[in-house]
């Protein structure tokens, strides 16, 4: 569960330093965006580092990416509906069920 924990921590970070600046510093000068992203994604890396390191123990490489994906799916459906106020379509469901189908075969084993 601490994998799980950290990743989530660390995708929330890099949700905000990819897509956080579009609404937040759109009258800021781009390296303005650009230093506020890397400042944010330092904390991704933070989190995303270790948290693979221990998930590696238990999970293979295909697993922690799935999950990753499916963790990066889901803080980004919230981000984009609460921060950025965008409407959630059908097709958020529709790519989390594919992601449903894509951990079932790569945990299968």
């Amino acid at each position: 569960m601490k994998t799980i924990f950290l990743l989530l921590a660390s995708n929330i970070f890099m949700t905000f330093a990819w897509y956080g600046h579009l609404k937040s510093m759109q009258n800021k000068p781009l390296i303005v965006a650009i230093l506020f992203s890397w400042g944010l994604a330092l904390f991704e890396y933070a989190l995303q580092v270790p948290a693979n390191r221990i998930g590696y123990h238990t999970f293979s490489l295909g697993q922690l990416k799935i999950i990753q994906e499916i963790i990066t799916m889901f803080v980004f459906a919230g981000f984009a509906y609460w921060y950025m106020e965008k409407p959630l379509s059908w097709n958020y469901l529709y790519a989390g069920l594919c992601m449903v189908g894509a951990a079932f075969f790569i945990f299968r084993d």
